[in-house]
């Protein structure tokens, strides 16, 4: 199928307002993420069953129209395991697709994998195998080649294809609805990325630590996620998550002192090493209400172990009434994500102002007899 390359802002305009007509469009991007902390976006494909564009984003000045079709209610947003293209399209575009249809967890829901590749989804849907010659492809780069723009306009005329089948046997099945919910939920994830103050409880063993080496690693981590932002520069690339507990467990006060630590290069202390000291030394210096309370842990309170088995128990039941795979009804890592928000005042959830997953979308109303006690007995106790 012939595709149309878009390079300027009335021919992306044009297709915007064609395509808002239709039931569904398919959408994929294509990006470079290595050392920048945000995508950045090479192409964006969108099929919308008459034409097949690829547009350009290094060339768009006015986004106006795309945006305006992603948040189109009447369109039926199609993408493949879309996770990535939902922070393409936030920070690019500052808006997320919606109604979203993600053909990856519509196949879960159909029993077909858990975790279906594209590829494979095609393979078994439509009988053709298609060609991944090109995924690692440098999609910054100019011009670029006719094999890449085929590569990736296959991404959305395959997709297209596959949507009314998928649709019809999730109707059919009475889920149709739940893709669309379990949609909504992964873009107010993204959309709610947890924020700066609360980057130390993601921080590996940050548990460890206690009173101000605890608020040290608390504006450690703070700042260098706000650099990492404000620079486009992976979180690592300011300094590894390893060195921040270091710095934290050893409260360095002076320059000398840093560089014994060993796990700053001297281009991270000449960049950052005052910032550091001042960071450190205002922990150091705080006053004892400002410290923050010890990272909690699961494994450390003793009901945890029976309490969460007993909801696997009941989740099991409820997965195989539903014939919806476990991890994806109730993985072990969302059943702790529950237990963290009713157990602790200060966890990722609450920070990024959004529910636990088995209290949101189609799984709330299908554990509505699991979760209910547990949140009633929670209340009741606080």
């Amino acid at each position: 199928m012939k595709y149309q390359y878009i390079a300027d802002d009335q021919q992306l305009a044009k297709f915007c307002a064609l395509a808002a007509s239709m039931e569904y469009v398919a959408f994929d991007t294509e990006f470079v993420r290595t050392r920048t902390f945000f995508p950045q976006c090479g192409l964006i494909q969108i099929y919308d069953g008459n034409q097949v564009v690829l547009v350009d984003p290094l060339q768009i000045n006015e986004w106006q129209p795309l945006v305006s079709l992603l948040e189109n209610q009447n369109v039926v947003k199609v993408l493949h395991s879309c996770s990535e293209d939902l922070e393409v399209f936030q920070h690019l575009l500052g808006t997320m697709p919606t109604p979203l249809f993600d053909s990856q967890f519509a196949a879960c829901m159909l029993n077909m994998g858990n975790t279906l590749g594209y590829a494979k989804l095609i393979e078994a849907m439509l009988d053709i195998s298609l060609d991944k010659g090109e995924s690692r492809t440098d999609w910054l780069q100019r011009p670029l080649s006719q094999e890449q723009l085929q590569y990736a306009a296959n991404d959305v005329i395959y997709l297209h294809r596959v949507y009314p089948e998928l649709k019809a046997n999730l109707k059919e099945a009475d889920r149709f609805e739940w893709v669309l919910l379990e949609g909504d939920n992964l873009a107010d994830k993204k959309r709610n990325l947890l924020p700066g103050p609360y980057r130390y409880l993601s921080v590996k063993n940050g548990w460890q630590l206690r009173n101000r080496p605890l608020l040290a690693l608390q504006k450690l981590a703070n700042w260098r996620y706000h650099t990492a932002v404000e620079n486009d520069s992976a979180l690592n690339f300011v300094i590894k998550e390893a060195c921040l507990l270091e710095l934290a467990r050893k409260l360095p006060s002076t320059p000398s002192a840093l560089h014994s630590i060993g796990c700053l290069s001297g281009k991270e202390i000449r960049l950052y090493g005052d910032t550091i000291l001042s960071l450190i030394n205002d922990a150091k210096h705080a006053n004892d209400d400002d410290l923050p309370n010890p990272i909690r842990r699961l494994i450390d309170i003793r009901a945890y172990k029976k309490i969460s088995q007993s909801i696997r128990a009941e989740c099991i039941e409820v997965s195989e009434r539903e014939n919806i795979p476990l991890e994806v009804l109730a993985s072990k890592k969302q059943i702790n994500q529950l237990l963290k928000w009713l157990w602790f005042e200060e966890e990722e959830c609450k920070a990024q102002n959004t529910q636990p997953d088995l209290l949101s979308g189609w799984r709330a109303a299908l554990l509505k007899s699991v979760t209910e006690p547990l949140v009633a007995q929670n209340e009741s106790v606080n």
